[in-house]
């Protein structure tokens, strides 16, 4: 499984947009923040484009932000 990830800082609040094939590995990783949002893929590739959507067209990351943050 592949994972494309949204965590937030419990530092300064910002958002930080991954993907990864060890959503808890990453998680321990990143031990100042907290997982607010995930996507899982069969398919890494997906994964992958889906990170570059997110992190490449403005669009795609504030239709998600409003999804996560109703």
């Amino acid at each position: 499984m592949y994972y494309v990830y949204v965590i937030q800082s419990q530092i300064d609040n910002s958002l930080y947009i991954g993907y990864t094939e060890d959503l808890r590995r990453r998680m321990r990783e990143h031990h100042h923040s907290k997982l607010v949002y995930y996507e899982s893929y069969n398919i890494k590739i997906l994964a992958r484009i889906r990170d570059k959507k997110l992190k490449q067209y403005g669009s795609a990351w504030s239709g998600l932000k409003k999804r996560i943050f109703k």
